[in-house]
């Protein structure tokens, strides 16, 4: 594991959960730590270089610290990686949670890499993902449920109920920007967005006025696709509508992970 790696992880999973950087000293003098307040600031501003030991009680202390917050990022261990991996590798090896380490470009070639690994695109329909478009079709009393895979192009539809093609180009489908969210995207009336309200799949077949979509996580926490249910009227959305979708989206996922 490199160290910088390390000290990116550690800043960025403290900002994200709003924790002090005393607050981890505290708990990482508790672990057996023996430096100061003063040393752990400057690792953390990247003027102090720890050995391995040190750097991974202060990745414990942190994800103890985490453990308590909304937040799902964890600090890895030295550990964890092989001695001779490289820089490259490390970052690799935190998946999607490292995200903030990659260009844009970077993150994309990251994502169809766990995409290509689920090894789910043009393969046939399964009924273990057909059982969850039929669940949110029926609980959402919409005409259409997909369960959407992105590459590069166009959307595959792994599991699809309902008047909605194969191989839309991405560009121009709701997925394409509902992958591109940390949470659901959520349109109640397409027409009135205007984000979308002069779509072709709007204006045009299937003509969408509601759509609610939540993105998949595949191999390494890469957003691979997408569950999402359409309708040709706009409708609400309610805490509870959108609790049922994420419970859902983590079923979905468990089947494209497994």
């Amino acid at each position: 594991m490199d160290g910088q790696v390390q000290v990116k992880m550690t800043t960025f999973a403290l900002s994200e959960a709003h924790v002090g950087v005393e607050d981890v000293w505290v708990r990482y003098y508790g672990l057996g730590g023996c430096i100061s307040l003063f040393e752990v600031q400057s690792y953390l501003a990247g003027l102090l270089v720890l050995p391995p030991l040190e750097r991974n009680l202060l990745a414990e202390a942190t994800n103890e610290l985490l453990e308590s917050r909304a937040v799902h990022l964890r600090v890895p261990f030295d550990a964890e990686d092989d001695a001779d991996a490289s820089v490259e590798d490390s970052r690799k090896g935190l998946g999607a949670a490292g995200a903030f380490l990659f260009s844009a470009g970077e993150q994309e070639t990251e994502r169809l890499a766990a995409l290509d690994r689920t090894q789910l695109l043009d393969s046939v329909p399964e009924a273990r993902f057909d059982r969850y478009t039929q669940q949110a079709t029926e609980y959402f009393r919409v005409s259409s449920s997909i369960v959407a895979l992105l590459d590069d192009r166009r959307m595959f539809l792994k599991s699809v109920i309902g008047p909605v093609e194969q191989n839309l180009p991405r560009e121009i489908t709701f997925c394409h920007a509902t992958i591109r969210s940390a949470g659901p995207l959520i349109v109640t009336d397409a027409l009135e967005d205007d984000r979308f309200s002069t779509n072709p799949l709007v204006v045009g077949e299937p003509f969408i006025r509601f759509y609610a979509g939540h993105p998949l996580r595949g191999p390494g926490g890469w957003i691979v696709g997408t569950l999402c249910v359409i309708d040709q009227k706009p409708r609400d959305f309610s805490g509870h509508d959108e609790r049922f979708l994420r419970n859902l989206a983590r079923l979905v996922e468990d089947e494209i992970n497994a």
